[in-house]
């Protein structure tokens, strides 16, 4: 861990007497170096003329305001997703258009097909089946050949989550509302949910558009509840199926379903309908388990929000709860489940499958008889526990300052967010106006993630996006899906993740892709690139640059560098 001498401390203190605000370090008058240090930490990079722009603004007044998004002006953005017609519909309308009818036409195959135990398992495509059973396969290759009809199903399937990717691409390259989109990027990934489980795809557009992306300025409290109640994490980490398994309608389910018995809210408009849950596809392929086997597997109390929403959401896996407090917690969000889960639906508290009996989390008494605000007090009593306010702070602190970040900042970062009930604009306020922030040591301390050097290159080069689409598959082979990452720990924030031969050889590939014009949808910039990196480079890097023969080999080469690698 990096130490800071008091020397330096009093450098930095005396800086901030010079700073746009009281207490803040941020100077006056800074040179490109800082400018771009904050452009590469508070946004995904600088833009030809950027640091011309913040110097004319004033980097103070420029922080103030990415931490107000909505006093920016962003038509831009709204022109270029206007094209992408998923991003505002509700998660019922995309089940009703995209996903419900692939869903149909693979059970339709199965019956067709006499439940052939080979056609229950799902095909690397939901409409690889056809109701009449497979057609001749002209390739012999063991898969059916579609109809022109399942192909457009397949391809809508997909539609869904390639807006979703490619909005996330173009809002990190070309939003001017920077901040924000680090932010949503943060917190989605804090929150993670993975795209490839069941129907957990359907409800993220709705997930990171209302519950994520109008929040992640607000209160910590706000944010908490709003993905606790988000189908998406109530489907992704089980609890929708969670029940006191002494519930009066789990013995009638177990009389009316036998051995496979389950408890399910039903399909939409058909309030309290007991029965199986539908199948769902996997997308990209994977295979579901077995339906009864997992019935019978997860039938009753389902621990894995309660264990989750504690080591990964709040508390941290030191935070000082026990095992006993996991089962309580599990038991407090018993009946949060959904309406209609396979078709779109939303949340409901369901009392019937609820355990209404005396709980105690953290050494919280939660009294009998209680519903659906069992839950709300298990949300308050974590959002404002001090070890939530130190997780938080760290890993903000790590995302803006470095990997082990100053002690001293986090504790800072933790009083604020404690004094202000869990305001983290204040708290990101504390962080990226302080002076471990301007430091030294900080300045190229963390490694891009690969979505962060794919945007940033972008942004560095001046290049014109049509089609994100193949930005994502870069992004994706470069190691990090979006909207993939399976554990619910999301994508990790250290550079040892991401640093390895293999990892910066793709890099130095895609980087000569970008600039040689040749990628499919993206007009590759004519901006020199050696700006980004402020003249500071090592000497090898520079010998490196210097033989290249014309301007695409300079642009590659640079974006290549290890310097170019942090940020």
């Amino acid at each position: 861990m990096r130490s800071y001498s008091r020397s330096a401390i009093a450098l930095l203190a005396a800086v901030s007497l010079t700073a746009g605000s009281p207490g803040s370090a941020v100077p006056s008058k800074p040179d490109d170096k800082t400018i771009l240090h904050v452009l590469n930490r508070i946004g995904f990079g600088a833009r030809p003329g950027d640091v011309e722009r913040v110097r004319k603004q004033g980097l103070s007044a420029y922080i103030e305001q990415q931490l107000y998004p909505q006093r920016v002006a962003d038509e831009g953005m709204t022109a270029r997703l206007a094209g992408f017609p998923t991003l505002t519909m509700s998660s019922r309308q995309l089940a009703e258009d995209y996903y419900v009818p692939a869903l149909e036409m693979r059970r339709q195959a199965q019956r067709a097909a006499g439940k052939d135990p080979a056609m229950q398992r799902p095909p690397n495509d939901p409409a690889m089946q056809r109701p009449d059973g497979p057609p001749p396969n002209p390739n012999n290759d063991g898969r059916p050949a579609r109809t022109p009809e399942q192909m457009e199903i397949a391809r809508k399937s997909r539609e869904v989550l390639d807006e979703l990717t490619q909005q996330k691409i173009l809002r990190a390259a070309f939003s001017e509302r920077q901040l924000e989109e680090v932010m949503t990027d943060f917190w989605f990934n804090h929150f993670n949910v993975f795209a490839g489980k069941g129907a957990t795809q359907q409800y993220l557009t709705e997930y990171e558009r209302d519950a994520i992306r109008p929040r992640v300025f607000g209160k910590f409290r706000d944010l908490l509840g709003a993905t606790a109640q988000s189908p998406a994490m109530l489907f992704y980490l089980d609890n929708w199926q969670s029940a006191d398994p002494d519930a009066q309608n789990q013995r009638m389910q177990g009389r009316r379903g036998g051995a496979g018995g389950f408890i399910g809210i039903g399909r939409p408009g058909q309030n309290g309908r007991i029965g199986r849950p539908m199948p769902m596809p996997m997308p990209g392929g994977g295979q579901n388990p077995d339906p009864q086997n997992a019935q019978r597997q997860r039938r009753g109390l389902n621990e894995n929000y309660g264990r989750e929403l504690m080591e990964l959401h709040t508390l941290g896996v030191d935070g000082g709860y026990t095992q006993d407090d996991v089962a309580n917690v599990a038991r407090a969000f018993t009946g949060w489940t959904i309406v209609g889960p396979r078709q779109g639906g939303s949340f409901r508290f369901e009392p019937r499958i609820h355990d209404a009996k005396e709980k105690i989390v953290l050494g919280h008494k939660i009294k009998a008889g209680g519903g659906q605000s069992d839950g709300e007090k298990v949300l308050d009593i974590l959002a404002a526990h001090p070890s939530t306010a130190k997780f938080i702070a760290t890993k903000l602190a790590r995302r803006f300052v470095s990997d082990t970040p100053p002690p001293a900042l986090v504790d800072r970062a933790a009083a604020k967010f404690r004094e202000t009930g869990g305001d983290i604009r204040e708290v990101v306020r504390t962080i990226v106006t302080s002076p471990e922030f301007f430091s030294a040591e900080a300045y190229r301390a963390k490694v891009k993630s690969p979505f962060e050097f794919v945007v940033s290159a972008v942004r560095a080069t001046g290049t014109e996006v049509r089609d994100a689409m193949l930005l994502a598959q870069n992004v994706r082979n470069l190691g990090m899906p979006l909207y993939g990452c399976q554990p619910p720990t999301g994508y990790p924030d250290k550079a040892e993740a991401w640093v390895n031969t293999g990892a910066l050889l793709n890099r130095m590939n895609f980087a000569l892709q970008l600039v040689s014009g040749r990628m499919r949808g993206i007009q590759a910039g004519t901006s020199p690139v050696d700006a980004v990196l402020a003249g500071e480079v090592s000497p090898a890097t520079r010998s490196t640059i210097a033989k290249a023969t014309d301007a695409s080999q300079i642009a590659a080469l640079t974006l290549g560098s290890p310097e170019f690698q942090r940020r």
